[in-house]
């Protein structure tokens, strides 16, 4: 049943989830089958090729400085609103309502991407079963599936994450165990990690692919209505899925390296790139290993739409609550404890956008998955930059004393990290999605504006509703 709050309000299912269910969420969205077969690739060829190991590193060691002040701050923020709520609360609302704008781009943009890549692999494999559709067929019926689950409790989500999950670590660590145990081609080696590999030209092109394996970072925090001792959960679920996936890719890229050689790796990845994993795979463990990672680049995929499904509808969740959207967004299952309303007026609006990118003729791979991904990745991590300077404005205010690394120093340094890789991305851009068009140029543009309507939008609520405006906020209190 959803729980009720003293004042009769509806509130989504608390004490139903663990760490465990947490980090599935987070490893989910990054989907380590298909940012391991679909994202490095393209990092090997076009990056700093045998330095990508490295540079899985160097943004784990990034995401773990931003993680000292975020998890500081979580003890202090309650409720379903994450980034909006911290920033909200250590920046004021205005500077909030644009974050949120931003981030609910971000993960608009990363549901769209992903739903016509799922297509596009599902369309491939439906094919080769003698069952030909095109991509737009195939996406809209994962959506229905993933709305379905999404109005359930989530623990139920919880589970299913963690089985694909898995499964995905699974058949990936048996690939690189094969790997170490074949020796690979030139000797095994700490080739991938030397600092002269690591910082070879390129560096900036593989931050691209590497940070966007991150993506979903804060639903550790998102669900902290409805997990057991959040003040304890979110910040061991939180370093426990940052060091996960930093190791995990860190450690695949790392033996992939090995089975091509550090010298030829590069040319390897840029001759094959849809190829690069599933050769060595049928090389080292045979055709069924392929067969097998081409149904769980599926499972991956759904998984990762089901953790930002359940992740987007409890942004509108606690829009609905603030009162900044319609209000039965903040309505809540009964039996379930959910955020049903919001998962269904979410799957509305996703339909409409692939349906019009469907009627348009684009192409899936090279224009929707591409573009969006570039999108979502330059969103979030502008996000992520308010959030690190919102946890040092938000200790600056609060009372107590506490350590200078954990309130001003890791949170500095986040900002610097997290702002140049913004910078990075924008510079490479053409790149990341294979077009110079004045519409690609212009995504960051739209990153930033769609940040300072949100803002905009504020003021003229302190302005034209101050009892509303002055109520923004409370419910993370």
């Amino acid at each position: 049943m959803a729980h009720q709050s003293q004042g009769g309000e509806n509130r989504l299912q608390g004490n139903s989830i663990g760490i465990a269910h947490i980090v599935f969420f987070v490893v989910a969205a990054a989907a380590p089958m298909t940012a391991v077969v679909g994202a490095t690739p393209p990092a090997f060829a076009f990056g700093n090729g045998a330095g990508v190991p490295g540079s899985f590193i160097l943004s784990g060691l990034l995401y773990l400085l931003f993680s000292v002040g975020f998890t500081a701050m979580s003890r202090h923020v309650k409720g379903a609103g994450a980034f909006y709520a911290y920033i909200s609360r250590g920046l004021g609302p205005v500077v909030g309502i644009g974050g949120a704008f931003m981030a609910l781009l971000a993960y608009f943009a990363v549901q769209i991407g992903i739903y016509a890549l799922f297509g596009v692999f599902m369309a491939g494999t439906m094919e080769g079963l003698g069952i030909a559709a095109p991509w737009w067929v195939w996406a809209p019926l994962a959506l229905i599936v993933v709305v379905l689950f999404g109005r359930r409790n989530i623990a139920i989500s919880g589970r299913i994450l963690g089985a694909c999950m898995l499964a995905e670590l699974a058949i990936l660590l048996v690939l690189d165990i094969a790997i170490v145990v074949h020796g690979g081609a030139e000797g095994l080696s700490f080739a991938g990690f030397e600092p002269a590999q690591v910082f070879a030209p390129g560096l900036g092109a593989t931050l691209v692919f590497v940070l966007g394996s991150y993506v979903g970072f804060e639903a550790t925090a998102i669900f902290g209505e409805e997990a057991r001792q959040p003040e304890r959960t979110i910040p061991r679920a939180t370093y426990v899925a940052v060091v996960l996936i930093t190791l995990f890719y860190a450690f695949s890229t790392w033996a992939i390296v090995q089975f091509y050689g550090p010298s030829t790796v590069q040319q390897t990845a840029a001759a094959s790139l849809d190829g690069f994993y599933f050769a060595a795979a049928e090389t080292l463990l045979g055709p069924w290993a392929v067969g097998l990672m081409n149904i769980l680049l599926l499972t991956s995929l759904f998984a990762c739409l089901l953790s930002f499904h359940n992740t987007l509808n409890r942004y509108f969740y606690t829009l609905g609550k603030e009162g900044l959207a319609w209000a039965a967004l903040g309505a809540v299952h009964l039996r379930h404890g959910s955020p049903h309303v919001a998962g269904v007026v979410q799957a509305v609006l996703v339909a409409l956008i692939l349906l019009g990118f469907a009627l348009s003729g684009a192409d899936a791979y090279t224009v929707v998955f591409s573009w969006m991904s570039a999108l979502t990745v330059l969103a979030i991590l502008a996000v992520q930059a308010l959030v690190s300077v919102a946890v040092i404005a938000f200790f600056r205010s609060a009372p107590g004393a506490r350590p200078a690394f954990t309130t001003t120093i890791a949170p500095a340094l986040a900002t610097i990290g997290l702002s140049g890789a913004f910078v990075l991305v924008c510079s490479n851009l053409p790149m990341l999605t294979g077009s110079d068009s004045r519409l690609v140029m212009a995504l960051p543009v739209l990153v930033i504006g769609l940040g300072l309507l949100g803002g905009a939008i504020a003021l003229w609520l302190r302005a034209a509703r101050p009892v509303l405006f002055a109520r923004l906020g409370q419910t993370f209190e």
